[in-house]
């Protein structure tokens, strides 16, 4: 399975298209807060309490073998709807610990170990992107990632960014 998970509408007609590919404009979806409650862990195990349209994106996230997060880059970050979507992944993850490459991290839920290429676009101050580089090198962890490449394109540059990553999958 393959994820485009946006934070923008792409208007780009991506090369493949079935049943194992799917693209998210997450600007389009309904996604709250995470409220911190626990009840992902406690009450409902894998499946957050709060009913809104994460429920139709976390499970893709964790089957997902190759994703591609398109983010415009916000003072060093995800922007604030990647950002909530990502923290509103935390079903995907258990309230148990493991050591993980020498490091106290939680134990996944029936994660697909990833490649991933984040693409944060529209910032081209360095120490913003540096920051960034730091950030999405600590998520690489928790998320499974095996591989993890971070592009910075301008917003012209953005779609054939996505293209030119897409095809690998297809080359592969």
């Amino acid at each position: 399975m393959n994820l485009i998970m946006s934070d923008c509408p792409l208007s780009f007609s991506p090369s493949f298209s079935s049943d194992q590919n799917t693209v998210i404009d997450l600007s389009a979806l309904n996604i709250s807060p995470c409220l911190g409650c626990f009840g992902c862990w406690v009450k409902t195990p894998g499946k957050c309490v709060i009913p809104d349209d994460a429920h139709k994106v976390y499970p893709l996230i964790a089957k997902s073998e190759n994703v591609i997060y398109v983010t415009r880059l916000f003072h060093g970050s995800y922007s604030p709807i990647m950002k909530r979507m990502l923290e509103r992944a935390i079903p995907i993850q258990q309230a148990f610990l493991h050591l993980y490459r020498g490091e106290v991290h939680h134990v996944p839920r029936n994660v697909v170990p990833k490649k991933a290429v984040i693409i944060a676009y529209g910032c081209d101050n360095v120490e913003e992107q540096e920051l960034f580089l730091k950030l999405t090198e600590r998520n690489a962890l928790n998320m499974l990632f095996t591989e993890c490449k971070v592009l910075f394109p301008s917003k012209e540059e953005l779609e054939h960014s996505i293209e030119s990553e897409v095809s690998r999958w297809t080359n592969s």
